[in-house]
């Protein structure tokens, strides 16, 4: 008799993939979705807010999660929802789990006929494993974004500047011009500025926050341009030169280590696959075995092999660039 609980167990992580972005987009719009030619701020702004309201709603918006690294368990992705500037709040995110993981344990009750602590414990890791794979992926999708749209907008910039306009309005250009997420990200600089606040200061703040090496060599051309002047057009024409160059550095190097990647992915990934196909054609495989005292402690050891497999790879394929 072929078992269908590892299919189950598969098709309720995916429900609970898609019921996390359904309500992102319910409670936000499609605004937040990134994939817009209009960017949040001018959509917001387009709706009737203010600058000074919409300044300070995106402001919490982007730092809010680092501030709630303290919550137990929320820690363990405040890092990257930050990056990925979930407009969710730590608090919401929290109840989003615990949703998540009441819903699947509902699931699992109608569709399974596991005991109740094992229900228990794997709707745990579905409702906090869920939010945290859904934002992981929104922070790897966002971050790639802005590392491709960075070099276009100081381009933007350059050529602001070499007609006459002032880096201020040369932000702003840059704010208009070019979708989500980094027009909203320049938009706040560029209302910040019209607010008083340094610009070299807003731009430093502004890498530092998405962890960037490219802004803060931005942050860093503004900043001494502004203490030793010069021509800023053409230190930021050389800063586009040299993001594109890192830029294409980058994808030449992923593409080299994309072999290595992929073989440790599998690696790791085969012994999972063989248990749960191995469970899917023959459930009672393991009764026997299951009975020894050394299984649990030879599961823990094959599982921490695979931990280790993982972090391996990883170091040898993570070169900085």
């Amino acid at each position: 008799m072929i078992s269908a609980e590892p299919v189950i167990y598969v098709l309720i992580f995916l429900a609970v993939l898609a019921l996390v972005q359904g309500a992102y987009l319910v409670i936000f719009g499609k605004s937040i979705s990134m994939d817009g030619k209009v960017n949040r701020r001018l959509d917001m702004l387009d709706k009737g807010g203010n600058r000074e309201q919409v300044l300070d709603q995106l402001r919490k918006e982007m730092t809010q999660h680092m501030k709630s690294q303290s919550i137990p368990i929320y820690s363990l992705l405040a890092d990257r929802a930050q990056r990925a500037n979930i407009a969710f709040t730590p608090i919401q995110l929290i109840l989003m789990m615990i949703v998540l993981g009441v819903a699947s344990f509902a699931m699992l009750t109608v569709l399974t006929d596991v005991s109740p602590a094992i229900r228990i414990l794997v709707a745990a890791l579905m409702g906090v494993g869920g939010v945290y794979v859904w934002v992981n992926g929104k922070a790897n999708k966002r971050m790639a974004m802005l590392g491709e749209q960075l070099p276009e907008a100081v381009e933007l910039m350059v050529r602001s500047l070499r007609v006459g306009h002032p880096f201020s309005s040369a932000v702003s250009i840059v704010a208009r011009e070019v979708p989500d997420p980094l027009g909203t990200e320049m938009g706040m600089i560029s209302d910040e500025a019209a607010y008083g606040r340094d610009m070299g200061e807003t731009l430093k703040a502004m890498a530092e926050r998405l962890d960037n090496q490219d802004m803060r060599f931005l942050a860093v051309a503004v900043t001494i341009q502004q203490t030793s002047g010069g021509n800023l057009a053409e230190i930021l024409d050389g800063l586009a030169k040299v993001i594109r160059a890192r830029f294409r550095l980058f994808r030449r190097v992923t593409a080299i280590t994309a072999e290595a990647k992929w073989s440790g992915n599998l690696l790791s990934a085969f012994p999972i696959i063989a248990l749960l196909g191995i469970n899917l054609v023959k459930p009672d495989y393991y009764d026997e075995v299951m009975e020894s005292p050394l299984f649990i402690p030879a599961c823990l050891v094959v599982a921490g092999f695979l931990v280790l497999n993982l972090i391996v790879m990883r170091s040898l394929v993570n070169i900085k660039v």
